[in-house]
């Protein structure tokens, strides 16, 4: 499914099931950057020449007073990092300059993505490309500066969503705080 050049056709690029969505509350005071709740979509692709696919969406500002309720919700971002990031994971990493997703509509932990990506920055094919696909909520990990113990870091996660239903799970790394429903 190359396209004249050699690239991929957006057709090639297509979502499958498995995908999940969660949360990062984080800081950096070293280079100014203040807390901050983001939120990150990775959406399955079916593979591609036998190979594995996502399309990764990332820094995404939504205000999200309640993770429970995000049906509705969108976000652009018209150029790569300003704020958002989206980028296509096969054989390397193929940024989009611009990214347009929407949360179309929420089942429990579940939510319903629309995102159409744009702008293909390192030459993976596809100027412009859609999915839509069902994700699984897969909690918030919080890791700022001064927060030493997960009733620490729920009571700061608690002031940029609701935190009702969300327990400590741990962090495998050892360097942040993760919760998910339970």
């Amino acid at each position: 499914m190359a396209d004249e050049k050699g690239g991929l056709e957006a057709r090639a690029l297509i979502a499958v099931e498995g995908g999940g969505w969660s949360g990062l509350l984080f800081d950096n005071p070293v280079i100014g950057v203040a807390p901050a709740l983001t939120w990150t979509c990775v959406v399955p692709l079916a593979p591609v020449d036998g190979e594995s696919a996502t399309l990764d969406l990332d820094w995404l500002p939504l205000e999200v007073p309640d993770w429970r309720a995000v049906a509705g919700l969108e976000v652009s971002s018209g150029s790569f990092a300003e704020p958002a990031e989206a980028s296509v994971r096969l054989r390397g990493h193929h940024r989009f300059d611009r990214v347009v997703v929407r949360v179309a509509e929420q089942d429990g932990e579940r939510i319903r993505v629309v995102a159409t990506v744009s702008g293909d920055l390192d030459g993976l094919g596809p100027d412009e490309f859609a999915v839509e696909a069902w994700l699984g909520f897969r909690g918030v990990t919080v890791q700022l500066s001064g927060v030493d113990s997960a009733s620490a870091a729920l009571a700061r996660l608690a002031g940029f969503t609701e935190v009702a239903g969300l327990s400590d799970v741990g962090d495998p790394r050892g360097i942040a705080f993760r919760f998910q429903p339970g």
